[in-house]
């Protein structure tokens, strides 16, 4: 296995890291926005948006791997 594919798997492994760590985090702000009754729209879904970040550079760094892969080692030779 070269440093590419080293690097390819790691990065996988860090975005599937993201989504396991963020899971408690969207449970706990589904749990919180559903206790919020008073407040107003906008703070619902500025929480809604915060606990949906592990998830989403998770899925981009998982789908864009490779890419970013080719962005690190670009001046190395094969």
């Amino acid at each position: 296995m070269n440093s590419k594919q080293l690097a390819n798997v790691l990065i996988k492994i860090l975005g599937l890291s993201l989504i396991a760590h963020g899971i408690p985090s969207l449970i706990n702000g589904i749990l919180f926005t559903s206790d919020i009754r008073h407040s107003s729209f906008s703070a619902i879904w500025m929480i809604a948006i915060l606990d949906l970040i592990p998830f989403a550079v998770g899925i981009f760094l998982i789908v864009r791997s490779r890419w970013i892969t080719e962005i690190l080692f670009k001046n190395e030779a094969e």
